[in-house]
């Protein structure tokens, strides 16, 4: 089972993440729908649709059958637009038209809209270490800030947002409207691993530093691996000499961020053994107590640990989420 544990931790990136648009891609009342996923042949790349108008959009995510969907020529006000259509269907009920999506990303200068579909596969790969931790705190002490939709207002005129696959932050220092999560967590199937790095530096850099770690969940088709990375950020230590005019220059940058990968694991599926076993390297998972919740550890707290073991059925529960072939 997870456990908590008393350990010192270390604390907090930047680079803005933009994705370019296709010069010609199909418009949304176009595009071939049908994306299946195998478990022996790497996920179709993402679809690329050229946004026309919100109900072709709709019509579009509840026939994807992958996990991610890139649409071109978003305005800001279309952006909007989206947003409010979606979340008017989930209130009044509308489940075909309205299919449950997130938005991954929003780039007002590219006007790219990255929407997440969340297919079991994806759910399995956040859900199945988010859940264990929400099951060893309290209410009382942590916000589960879920999939809201968060704007990059810092620096970023014109409206960039991002929702999180799974979110969360202390109480009360993280409640309430404006206020970022501590912990993001973020997946990926059809999602390459680059992309899955820009969403982690543009979570560091658009809440102005407020997130202090991201958990990436990335299954691999092609290696047929689960890699699991904990970034968090510091500030980088000066290289080679430092002259009196470098010293002032390293002070002046003292207060840039960069990202930091501090735990990378892999898990693999070893069908050769009866049962099936799961082979996880580089040990358990850690998130740092101090950066999760903002203080010092009370006697009685300390940081949460899902161990091999908690790993091992993790990655059991992900791969009988796993599209088969017929």
């Amino acid at each position: 089972m997870a456990a908590i544990i008393s350990r010192s931790t270390t604390s907090p990136s930047v680079s803005a993440s933009s994705v370019s648009a296709s010069s010609a891609v199909p418009s949304a009342s176009t595009l071939p729908t049908s994306i299946k996923s195998k478990d022996s042949n790497p996920p179709t790349i993402p679809p690329t649709v050229r946004f026309t108008n919100t109900q072709d959009l709709f019509d579009i995510i509840n026939s994807t059958t992958g996990d991610f969907l890139a649409v071109t020529n978003v305005s800001p006000n279309q952006f909007t637009e989206i947003e409010r259509e979606r979340d008017t269907g989930r209130k009044t009920g509308q489940k075909k038209r309205y299919r449950k999506f997130r938005f991954r990303r929003y780039n007002a200068n590219s006007q790219v809209l990255i929407i997440t579909i969340p297919t079991d596969l994806h759910e399995a790969l956040h859900l199945g270490l988010y859940t264990p931790y929400l099951r060893s705190t309290t209410e009382e002490k942590w916000k589960n800030i879920g999939s809201a939709t968060f704007r990059a207002e810092h620096g970023h005129p014109g409206g960039d947002g991002g929702e999180g696959d799974s979110t969360g932050g202390p109480r009360p220092e993280r409640v309430g409207a404006g206020n970022w999560p501590t912990l993001v967590m973020e997946s990926g199937h059809s999602e390459t691993l680059p992309k899955l790095h820009k969403d982690m530096r543009w979570w560091f850099q658009a809440s102005n530093h407020e997130v202090k770690i991201v958990i990436l969940a990335k299954f691999d088709d092609q290696q047929h691996h689960i890699l699991l990375e904990k970034w968090e950020e510091e500030i980088s230590s000066p290289q080679g000499a430092i002259t009196r005019s470098r010293a002032a220059a390293i002070l002046q940058q003292n207060s840039v961020l960069n990202p930091v990968k501090r735990q990378s694991i892999t898990i693999t599926r070893d069908e050769t053994t009866n049962p099936v076993s799961y082979n996880v390297t580089r040990g358990a998972l850690v998130l740092g107590f101090r950066l999760l919740f903002l203080r010092d550890p009370d006697p009685q707290e300390g940081d949460f640990v899902l161990s091999i073991q908690d790993l091992q059925l993790y990655a059991e529960n992900v791969w009988a989420e796993l599209p088969r072939s017929d």
